[in-house]
């Protein structure tokens, strides 16, 4: 199986999405997206996905690193994008919990194990020295992890 995932990214924060009750592995948080559908393309499938899942519209995303995970019943090859620019305000439309989190504390988050590794790729990515925030996408967030709005 197939799946892209999003980073969206405002200011130093990346968007998680906590997986609906009823999912396999409901309740755990991950990076949204999904499979991607015969014939579709890795940016077709990402803007198709967090369209669906979050009402946004995305552009420019950046391929930062593909990895497959095996579980005991599938084994899924996962590719992460960077969403800098994208317009809309992120919402749960499936009603999946929204969290922005501060990039440098997502290894304190409880993340699928497939979408560990896309942590530490993107700390290195878009580390900043100690007090300052990076600016990475079209709008500002600081502070710690806030909810989004279902």
């Amino acid at each position: 199986m197939q799946v892209v995932a999003g980073a969206l990214l405002q200011g130093g924060d990346v968007l998680i999405a906590e997986r609906p009750a009823g999912r396999h592995l409901a309740g755990r948080w991950e990076f949204p997206g999904g499979k991607i559908a015969t014939g579709e393309t890795d940016a077709e499938a990402l803007a198709r996905e967090l369209h669906e899942e979050l009402g946004v519209r995305i552009h420019d995303p950046i391929h930062l690193m593909t990895l497959t995970h095996d579980y005991p019943d599938r084994s899924v090859e996962l590719r992460l994008y960077v969403v800098a620019n994208f317009d809309g305000d992120a919402r749960g439309l499936d009603g999946q919990r929204l969290k922005w989190v501060p990039i440098a504390d997502l290894g304190a988050e409880d993340i699928l194990e497939a979408d560990r590794p896309f942590i530490e790729a993107l700390q290195q990515r878009f580390s900043t020295p100690a007090g300052s925030r990076a600016r990475t996408g079209s709008r500002t967030r600081t502070g710690s992890s806030k909810l989004a709005a279902p």
